[in-house]
């Protein structure tokens, strides 16, 4: 049993869209339900590039179209349950867990927040300087980099303490680059005064550039706790 998400056993039919392979199904139990898809072969996906890409594109297409209809635990690709039965007791037995996160994630959503570094154009050193002008022109490029970099970093620390102040359910992830991605989950109404206090953070630093993504299932606010139940 292919598992793209749970869910509080809904009131109203939910919309399900078309899958991997198939049309996504759901199991329920009385209160907590599972976004499934029967027969899928995870052996043949892993063979071959193509459909395994197309399967991970449609595992978060099916978990977005269901998180505009509903609450989700999402999980991870190729999370698989080998059999029905073992859907269900793995439901029965994690259903007051899972019920106590759902309610936590109520209303919320997650937003990403991309942080990019802006290199200091620096002055070229006209061609006719030469000897000991050369190397103090080099010398003011050298620390007028190192002057910009201890500002973008000074800057970098006043944005994070503004948004782990603000919205303290964050995740910080640095890249090798130097871009620096936020995960922050919020009450979804809260989106607007979120986008306002990126703008006034951006007007305010201009060392980096700023992006904001869209509303997102909370991809990185819930563990993995089907993990040791499935087949992979």
């Amino acid at each position: 049993m292919y598992t793209y998400a749970f869910c509080k056993t809904p009131l109203a039919p939910l919309t399900l869209p078309h899958g991997i392979v198939a049309l996504v199904q759901m199991v329920q139990t009385e209160q907590l339900s599972a976004l499934v898809e029967p027969i899928i072969s995870l052996d043949r996906l892993n063979q071959d590039d193509t459909l395994l890409v197309q399967a991970v594109l449609a595992h978060d297409r099916v978990i977005r179209s269901l998180f505009a209809q509903a609450t989700l635990l999402p999980l991870r690709f190729g999370t698989n349950f080998s059999s029905l039965e073992r859907l269900k007791a793995h439901l029965h037995t994690q259903q007051q867990t899972y019920l106590s996160k759902l309610t936590q994630l109520d209303g919320k959503a997650e937003y990403t927040l991309k942080f990019t570094p802006l290199e200091l154009t620096e002055l070229a050193i006209a061609p006719d300087i030469k000897g000991k002008d050369y190397f103090l022109a080099r010398k003011q490029q050298f620390q007028t980099q190192l002057l910009h970099q201890q500002q973008q970093q000074e800057a970098f620390t006043h944005i994070q303490q503004v948004i782990t102040q603000t919205y303290p359910d964050c995740r910080l992830n640095e890249e090798p680059t130097g871009i620096k991605t936020v995960y922050l989950l919020l009450e979804r109404d809260r989106e607007p005064q979120l986008r306002q206090t990126i703008r006034t953070l951006q007007a305010q630093h201009s060392e980096w550039q700023i992006a904001i993504g869209e509303a997102l299932p909370p991809y990185h606010f819930v563990s993995d706790t089907a993990a040791h139940d499935v087949d992979r």
